[in-house]
């Protein structure tokens, strides 16, 4: 494997970081900023909407830049509204920096996907691809309890001071040992717009989106499953998630094995349908704990295993536009979780028992692996 995967893979955890870094210390930041906590709240959802629409755009804009130096200027710009974030003392100051960061973050992102499958050999694609989603995942999964810790010992802005310390690392290495990668040839606008015309990659997307949906359905409220459940403490349920976290940047990786071993496309249908019967069974594992430790942990692998098939996926199936394409499958994967945890919020609100939520979980991913299972059946649209 080349090495230059794993600095990506590097890039990829630090700027993975900046989006749910947040999500544990947002009652100190809203006392901080004299605002709710409901407001302070909008920091992340607001970095979840343009990271979802600004990757596509950037990507279309910049398709004429050579990559490695784009890749530059957009860490850079990443570093600038990391040490905005750090110096603004107004909560509306710090929600622009984070409009700065998240447009960045989501170009910085598809360019190590779209990069990676460039600098490896074709048979390698999906397992390379596996390491730089098991940056992304471990980055969303562990952001919130490295907040934390960051938090207790030197206070919440210096998250993000310790942030841009580390993209200036990341540009130090982007700079040392890639050498420059010429920009795909550009394609006509008319044609870009065809491209996202294709039904087969289409319901790849919705696959992408309806899994996430269905994962963040569950994992958004997972706290109160774990105290209603099985009356854990806060201390107890902070190992749970280390646990969860753990088997989930494992999963990036199990994902790329299992797409080299299988192919991309049955591993796809296997990882959702696997998927949905780790939700389906979660409940049922409650009564002992070690037990229920196995399931909640084969649920966290899978919820990151299918990433790197369906990256794989969309540059096999449409070579010529799979930038942009793996572009919007980075976006369907962030519309995935504001849907879920909006999904799991009605859900929740609705029935008040929270040991349903795995069950509306396993329910929207079986849409995924419908759709999943439609894309796969579809023959490549030519345009």
């Amino acid at each position: 494997m080349d090495f230059r995967v794993f600095l990506l893979a590097l890039i990829a955890v630090t700027v993975g970081l900046v989006e749910l870094v947040v999500g544990g210390v947002l009652p100190i930041i809203a006392k901080d900023l004299n605002v709710s906590i409901a407001t302070a709240g909008q920091l992340i959802t607001v970095f979840a909407v343009v990271f979802a629409i600004a990757g596509p755009i950037l990507l279309s804009l910049t398709a004429k830049v050579e990559r490695k130096k784009l890749l530059l200027i957009t860490l850079f710009m990443f570093f600038l509204g990391n040490i905005f974030t750090y110096f603004s003392p107004t909560f509306g100051l710090i929600m622009a920096a984070r409009v700065l960061t998240s447009a960045s973050a989501a170009l910085i992102i598809v360019l190590a996907l779209t990069i990676t499958p460039r600098i490896v050999h074709p048979a390698q694609r999906a397992k390379a691809l596996g390491y730089i989603i098991m940056g992304i995942s471990s980055s969303l999964v562990l952001g919130v309890p490295i907040g934390i810790v960051i938090t207790d010992f030197f206070g919440w802005r210096t998250i993000f001071l310790g942030i841009a310390i580390l993209t200036i690392g990341s540009m130090i290495l982007i700079i040392t040992y890639f050498e420059k990668i010429s920009p795909r040839a550009v394609q006509a606008l008319s044609e870009q717009l065809k491209a996202l015309t294709n039904k087969k990659i289409i319901f790849a997307h919705l696959a992408t989106m309806f899994m996430l949906a269905g994962h963040y359905s569950v994992y958004a409220y997972f706290t109160p499953f774990l105290e209603t459940t099985l009356n854990l403490d806060s201390s107890l349920i902070s190992i749970f998630y280390f646990l969860f976290g753990i088997s989930a940047v494992a999963g990036g990786a199990l994902g790329g094995w299992l797409a080299t071993q299988l192919g991309s496309k049955k591993s796809i249908l296997f990882i959702l349908g696997a998927f949905s019967i780790s939700l389906f069974i979660l409940p049922y594992t409650v009564f002992a704990i070690p037990i229920f430790i196995v399931a909640m942990m084969v649920w966290g692998a899978l919820s990151w295993a299918l990433a790197p098939a369906q990256q794989d996926y969309i540059v096999a199936t449409d070579s010529k536009s799979s930038d942009i394409h793996q572009s919007f499958n980075n976006s369907a994967l962030q519309v995935g979780i504001a849907l879920g945890s909006g999904i799991g919020g009605i859900a929740y609100s609705q029935t008040g028992n929270v040991t349903k939520m795995p069950l509306v979980g396993g329910m929207i991913v079986m849409i995924a692996f419908i759709c999943a299972f439609i894309s796969l059946k579809m023959k490549n649209q030519k345009y």
